[in-house]
Order: C-alpha cells, then sequence, then structure tokens
C-alpha cells in the first residue's frame, strides 16, 4: 500500500519537530486514504502550530473553472486560519502572508504535465520563502501517470510563463518533491527545501497502482484517465476546438461544429494512433467553447497506456486539422495565463517552432527526432533529482 508524504508525517510527527510555525499550501484533494482533509489532520497532530492556509489556481475547493478565473482569500471555516489565494491579485506570497509561518508544508496532486500550474505555485512559494528565510517541506505524492515516461520538446526560455517556468518537456516523468528539487538547484534559488517521500511506490505505476483514492485535483481532472490524455489534449486550449469542458470527461472528449470524422482519421499519422481507439461521438458543451452547439468529434479511449504518447497523439491531429479545415480552425487569441503578447498554443508548447512546422505540414515523427537531443540531455540532468526506484 502506498503511503504519501503527508501520511507519513502523521505517523511519524517528529519530521516537523524542529519546523516551527507552520503553514499549509493545499487543495480538496490533499486527503489522506481515508479522504480527512489535510488541514484537520495537521491541526490536531501538531496543535497550535498550524497559523496559515494557501490554496493553489482553482481554489481550495476547486471550484473556480479554466485559466485566469481568479479565487478570493478567506477564512478556513472549521479551524479559523487565514486563507490566501496564491491564485489571485497576486501569485506571489507576499512577506505579510509568510511572516506567521517559519515553515510552509506543501500538499498537493500533480498531474505530471508541465502546463499544470500547481508546481509552478509551489516555485513562487519556495523563492519567497528562500527570500524570508523560511523552510519548505513537500510531502510528496505520486505522478499519477508513472514517473518514468518522459514527451515533448523542451520550453524555450522565451516562452516561460505561468505554465512553464523551466525547460521542462511537456510529460516530465517527476513527482512534485523531485521537480521542486531539480527547481531548487538549478535556478539556484537556495530554499531549506526538505521532501517527506511517499513510500510503497515505483515510478513505473500508475495511480490505480498505489490503491489511494483519487480526488480531482482540478474541476476537469476527474478521473486517472484524464491525466493520461492530459499531456497531449491541454493543447486545444490553444485552439478554438472544445477540449471537452462543459462534458462530463473533458480532455477525453473533443470536437467542434465542423468536425468530419471520417477524414479526420484518414489525415491522421498511424503512428500517432498507437494504444487509442476514437470513438466517433456528438455532444453538446454546457459552458467554455461552442457552448450550448451541437458539436462532432471523439471519446478518446486510451486502451494500452505503454503505448500511447499522448503529446505525439495531439499535436498529430491538429496538423490534420490544419490541413482540413483552413478556413474553420484557427489558433486561440491571447491572453493565457496572464501572457498578453503570444499566442496561447505557443505558450503551451513553449515554443513557436511547434505551431510553425504543424503549419507547413511538417511530420510529427519527424517534429520528434528534431527535439530528441535536448529530450536527452534533459533525462541526464533529471536523473539526478529522482527520489523512487524504477
Amino acid at each position: 500500500m502506498t503511503s504519501t508524504g503527508l501520511e507519513r508525517i502523521l505517523k511519524e510527527p517528529g519530521i516537523l519537530a524542529n519546523s516551527g510555525r507552520l503553514g499549509l499550501l493545499y487543495n480538496q484533494a490533499s486527503t489522506d486514504s481515508r479522504f480527512r482533509s489535510a488541514p484537520g489532520l495537521i491541526a490536531r497532530t501538531f496543535p497550535r502550530r498550524l497559523t496559515t492556509l494557501f490554496g493553489p489556481q482553482h481554489g481550495t475547493s476547486g471550484t473556480e473553472q479554466d485559466n485566469m478565473k481568479e479565487t478570493h482569500h478567506g477564512i478556513h471555516a472549521e479551524l479559523g486560519l487565514p486563507v490566501y489565494s496564491l491564485y489571485s491579485e497576486t501569485r506571489i506570497p507576499t512577506a505579510e502572508m509568510l511572516d506567521p509561518v517559519d515553515t510552509v508544508i506543501v500538499d498537493i496532486q500533480d498531474v505530471g504535465t508541465r502546463v499544470y500550474t500547481f508546481a509552478t505555485t509551489v516555485l513562487y512559494l519556495m523563492k519567497q520563502c528562500a527570500r524570508w528565510d523560511k523552510g519548505v517541506v513537500i510531502l510528496d505524492r505520486p505522478n499519477p501517470i508513472n514517473a518514468e515516461d518522459v514527451e515533448g520538446n523542451l520550453l524555450q526560455v522565451r516562452y516561460a510563463s505561468f505554465v512553464g517556468p523551466y525547460p521542462l518537456p511537456m510529460r516530465h516523468g517527476l513527482t512534485m518533491g523531485e521537480l521542486m528539487g531539480l527547481y531548487n538547484r538549478e535556478y539556484e534559488i537556495g530554499c531549506n527545501l526538505e521532501v517527506v517521500r511517499t513510500t510503497g511506490w515505483d515510478r513505473n505505476s500508475y495511480f490505480e497502482d498505489t490503491g489511494l483514492p483519487w480526488i480531482l485535483p482540478s474541476p476537469n481532472m476527474p478521473l486517472v484517465e484524464t491525466a493520461v490524455a492530459y499531456p497531449g489534449q491541454v493543447l486545444l486550449e490553444g485552439t478554438n476546438i472544445s477540449e471537452g469542458r462543459g462534458t462530463t470527461r473533458p480532455f477525453e472528449i473533443f470536437g467542434a461544429p465542423f468536425f468530419r470524422c471520417d477524414e479526420i482519421l484518414r489525415n491522421f499519422e498511424k503512428e500517432a494512433l498507437n494504444g487509442v481507439v476514437l470513438q466517433e461521438i456528438s455532444f453538446r458543451p454546457t459552458f467554455n467553447k461552442w457552448e450550448g452547439s451541437l458539436c462532432h468529434g471523439f471519446f478518446l479511449h486510451v486502451v494500452d497506456r505503454k503505448r500511447f504518447r499522448p503529446y505525439r497523439f495531439s499535436l498529430a491531429l491538429l496538423s490534420a486539422l490544419l490541413r482540413l479545415y483552413p478556413s474553420k480552425f484557427r489558433w486561440a487569441d491571447p491572453p493565457y495565463e496572464y501572457v498578453e503578447d503570444k499566442l496561447p498554443i505557443d505558450v503551451i508548447t513553449g515554443d513557436a517552432h511547434i505551431r510553425e512546422q504543424l503549419e507547413q505540414g511538417r511530420s510529427v515523427l519527424d517534429m520528434e527526432k528534431e527535439w530528441s537531443r535536448d529530450l536527452n540531455a534533459y533525462l541526464d540532468k533529471r536523473s539526478r533529482y529522482l527520489l523512487y526506484p524504477s
């Protein structure tokens, strides 16, 4: 049975014996295996030491949809502690917010994809804690889509943003603890960082192997299957194609009113369909893109996770759409996650060259060969920060 970092400190409270006053960055997925929420558990285990709470994008209860939907500060109903939103008028904790704490605990479920904003929130938190001489303790959790497989081009520094602050591939193959170890050293942050490791887990495992309950970490991440598709399907956020927001299976359902499913399938690069079955469907989004309109498209069924390459699949989808619907398909306009001067698709991929190659009709497999050297260099760097066996 896998035990998370949260469960470890509850069983071994001495881990935090010298951590002083505590803050906690959390959301609704920050629970133990019995669905008990982290703030209450920590407050009871460490009486009178928990002073301050922080929440990431979507809020501590996962109430807010999509990007740039900010949440407000508040008071925790049960504990009476201040809850500061780090996706509000500021995404960087202030000196005032950090003043009542000596150590900030982080208990956040990541999904293994670079553009998921929670990791950037933790990065900003580490930078501020280093500045104000505060410690950070990561209560690590499994990478739900395994931490062995890595995929995608590396983000170019000039495209750094809240959805990509560092040259990572789209599927980075790290846990939150490992990623923060990389950030701390590579950025030379100098944060007093401790990672409380997950036990009973290896990096080849998917979340279902852990025995832990899946609690959606954000409103449109309802299932592990969603997380499996997300490293590719998040690209659709940079287009006028519905990525399934406003349906019950976001990122698995996708389409638009102008889709002709038969011709799209005929124009797919064959290798991009490995491990996946596309079921033709129609749907009507209840919100977001194409709200209320009848869309035609697909339900993406991943039948072999070892063979499925989500980033390759979604790039091949975009390539087919560019060829088939030059007058109907379009890239979304800015802003995207507070970036005003770049196309959202370029912010998401981390490199405008990816879009340009797709527009030129370049094979996705050829594109993969072009970035393979950078990806191998990343794998070498990543190996210095791995905390778990294969």
